[in-house]
């Protein structure tokens, strides 16, 4: 049983990274507030707009958190791979890693709720390995799509390798407490902004869930939690994308 319900995860992951990368903003809900997906550059000489700049496939993801609902973000639910150039992750004071969409969440999760983190790390985008977060070199405010914010936040593990992509798409070099700072400041206004559109999300979802899903009366205590359940039940057959999201977000706010 173990082994099927494994198979069925690794098929929805491949599923929804596909979404990703043929639809709008990784298939999920617009980016957590992101400028449209690949807004500031084009794709493979077709002329047309990249899907999710931030997204690469799963099997080339370094997922560091533990439990049933690894693959997403503990705070907003999103899938990690979709958003891996933004993924951030931190040390609680229980010793458990959280890995993070994006360092709005990552602040959310201490500012919001209380958690007490430490031991911070960021993918490196020159790498797609994670590294020491106050080591590395992040180019805000670039032409490159945000995560949960419309300020953009990529991280590099070397300063010549962050002013090389400062060059090409713009954007300011700073150190991870600068950053930290900034979110901490932009917080409520980006809360506020995420809060509307996961609530437009969420009717979707009611709609979709009514339409093409199996009825449960199991209640959920995050969206990521409702993520993994809807995967390993498959009461909504094999959803994936923007339905995934939409379906969690709806039922982990059922009371």
């Amino acid at each position: 049983m173990k082994k099927v319900l494994t198979a069925i995860f690794a098929l929805m992951l491949t599923i929804s990274f596909a979404n990703a990368m043929n639809g709008k903003c990784g298939g999920e809900n617009k980016c957590g507030g992101a400028k449209k997906c690949g807004a500031a550059s084009k794709g493979m000489g077709q002329g047309k707009a990249m899907a999710n700049y931030r997204a690469v496939a799963p099997e080339k993801a370094e997922i560091i958190q533990d439990g049933k609902n690894k693959m997403y973000c503990p705070v907003c639910g999103m899938t990690l791979p979709m958003f891996y150039k933004t993924n951030h992750a931190a040390t609680d004071a229980k010793g458990h890693t959280h890995q993070y969409c994006s360092i709005v969440c990552e602040v959310e999760d201490a500012v919001k709720n209380g958690k007490k983190l430490d031991n911070h790390k960021v993918v490196d985008n020159t790498t797609l390995k994670f590294i020491d977060a106050k080591a590395a070199y992040f180019v805000v405010g670039s032409n490159k799509p945000g995560t949960m914010s419309v300020v953009s936040k990529y991280a590099f593990g070397t300063e010549a390798a962050a002013e090389k992509f400062a060059a090409q798409n713009g954007g300011k070099v700073l150190p991870f407490d600068a950053v930290y700072e900034m979110v901490e400041k932009s917080l409520e206004k980006d809360m506020k902004a995420t809060k509307m559109r996961q609530s437009k999300a969420a009717t979707k979802g009611e709609m979709i869930y009514n339409k093409m899903c199996k009825k449960t009366d199991k209640r959920f205590t995050s969206v990521a939690d409702a993520k993994s359940f809807l995967t390993t039940s498959g009461i909504c057959g094999k959803i994936a994308g923007k339905k995934h999201q939409a379906v969690a977000l709806f039922l982990s706010n059922k009371k």
